[in-house]
């Protein structure tokens, strides 16, 4: 590596932290706010779609999503962040990472618009529109995942990288409070305006027809907090360690870390160098030195989004099946919205906010490893301790205790590697490969994602076919299926041990860059 470059690196691994590093979490960070609010929102509406256009007359029960339809609902999005993950990782190597992150958030604050407005009442039409939207959606919310992560980690000295990489992934519990709290309000407000009986007192009247504007409201005003920063992401410079290691103009890196940080780097005449050493990603030069490391990141954030998404996507019918929220057909569309919500808000509340900024507090502290192999030991333990006396859970009489141990999975799995999985990837690899490897990583995790929210509609359905939801077949229970959610944490700690410790080392360190010239 050459002296100017290691000079421009040197600076920036040692800067003091400053006020353009927090402009930088928060730029980020409301992009991660938007994409929580955006994924998370429509499991709170998917109750109220159900009775709004799958409504059967004379039926004992309010109408539901048949199960593909559900399925298509809550997986679309997540079918386009798994895409959106590794074309935008790819192209934020390519062309950089400043050109392509503004394109990511117009992507989410048009579609966040789109999937509110699907167009007319009919029920295809509506779906249809809706999973249209959502899957553009998440191929933009994909490519904010390596763009955010790239960007903070290079921008950031080595003393608080983790931290302020986990801050911007700790703004995605800010999104999923938001998104309980405004769709409580919403719903408050519409109850309030639009009193209605209970679907077994009048099925038909139970669902008010301006129950067709609450969960539009709640999916549109996604679009506000990314639109706030579109600016600010426009405005900021192409990362230095982009411009000085994959674009090789060492003057240009030093002349834009000067605007935004106050460093102070003897600036080189302008010119642009050849890299001396540069490996592909499919080569064996890569295998060799990061293959296990991108087995390591790969595999933990997939078996860890199969629980983490499967529990979100789905606590509202943990909460149902503990009598949390009571039986649907006791409720009207609107109250039953804000129950949801509300079950929603104060685990966010309780548990997922707060394990995210444990997080960033202990990182740079504790270090990676060590956080990440805790993490899915407790959500393990606490997985099996709802599961295994899952019968005595069921009695609504110890109901607050499976709410806390339920709650204490979430903070462990945000206090652990929800974050790690985030972090890790954009640490360890070569800036040329840098986004590309965590778009990789991250689409493992979608996957994992899609596995969870999928698997667990079937899964999760009781094993009497009679007391399943309609139209779904007989599945193996919720004992049973957090059982299966505690065997893949445990399989999580055991990839752990192929993902290597970052704390207090520099990106140069981690990826070998600063020994490339010498092999």
């Amino acid at each position: 590596m050459a002296k100017e470059q290691l000079e421009v690196l040197n600076a920036l691994d040692t800067a003091k932290t400053q006020w353009y590093h927090f402009t930088a979490i928060i730029i980020a960070g409301m992009g991660f706010f938007t994409d929580a609010y955006d994924l998370f929102c429509i499991s709170l509406v998917t109750k109220l779609l159900g009775r709004i256009y799958y409504h059967v007359d004379g039926a004992a029960k309010p109408g539901t999503l048949p199960p593909n339809v559900s399925a298509a609902v809550n997986g679309v999005a997540f079918c386009g962040t798994l895409s959106g993950q590794i074309f935008f990782g790819w192209l934020g190597d390519k062309m950089g990472r400043k050109k392509v992150y503004g394109m990511t958030l117009m992507l989410m604050v048009l579609c966040s618009i789109g999937s509110g407005l699907s167009f007319s009442h009919d029920p295809k039409a509506v779906i249809a529109t809706l999973c249209f939207f959502r899957f553009w959606l998440g191929f933009g919310i994909g490519g904010d995942y390596p763009l955010s992560a790239t960007i903070m980690s290079e921008y950031a000295n080595k003393k608080t990288r983790g931290a302020f990489i986990a801050a911007v992934f700790a703004m995605q519990g800010f999104g999923i409070l938001a998104g309980g709290l405004f769709a409580m309000f919403a719903a408050f407000i519409f109850e309030a305006k639009f009193k209605a009986p209970s679907y077994e007192v009048d099925p038909i009247g139970s669902t008010v027809p301006q129950a067709d504007y609450l969960w539009r409201l709640v999916l549109i005003v996604g679009a506000f907090p990314a639109a706030l920063t579109y600016y600010w992401r426009l405005k900021m410079p192409e990362t230095a360690r982009y411009t000085a290691l994959v674009a090789n103009n060492v003057s240009q890196a030093a002349a834009d870390m000067s605007k935004v940080m106050q460093v102070d780097i003897e600036s080189e005449p302008a010119r642009v160098q050849q890299p001396t050493v540069s490996f592909g990603l499919f080569s064996k030069e890569f295998l060799r030195r990061h293959g296990l490391h991108l087995l390591g990141t790969t595999s933990t954030w997939f078996l860890l989004d199969i629980a983490f998404y499967s529990q979100n996507l789905f606590q509202k019918d943990i909460f149902s099946a503990i009598g949390w929220i009571p039986n649907a057909k006791t409720m009207n569309a609107i109250g039953e919205v804000y129950k949801i919500a509300r079950a929603q808000t104060l685990i966010a509340l309780c548990s997922t906010v707060p394990g995210y900024w444990f997080t960033v507090a202990f990182i740079d502290r504790m270090g990676r490893f060590k956080i990440q192999m805790m993490g899915f030991f407790f959500m393990t333990v606490f997985m099996f301790a709802l599961a295994i006396p899952y019968d005595y859970w069921s009695d609504k009489d110890h109901a607050i205790g499976f709410v806390i141990l339920y709650a204490l999975t979430f903070f462990f799995a945000n206090f652990g590697p929800n974050a790690t999985t985030f972090v890790v990837p954009a640490e360890i690899f070569p800036a040329r490969l840098r986004s590309t490897c965590h778009g990789i990583s991250a689409a493992a995790g979608k996957l994992g994602a899609i596995v969870g929210a999928f698997g667990f509609l079937y899964l999760a359905q009781p094993q009497d076919k009679t007391k399943a939801e309609a139209g779904f077949p007989a599945g193996i229970g919720v004992k049973n299926s957090l059982i299966v959610l505690g065997v893949v944490n445990l399989l999580g700690m055991l990839f752990t041990f192929f993902v290597p410790e970052s704390k207090g080392k520099s990106l140069e360190e981690m990826s070998g860059e600063g020994n490339e010239e010498s092999n």
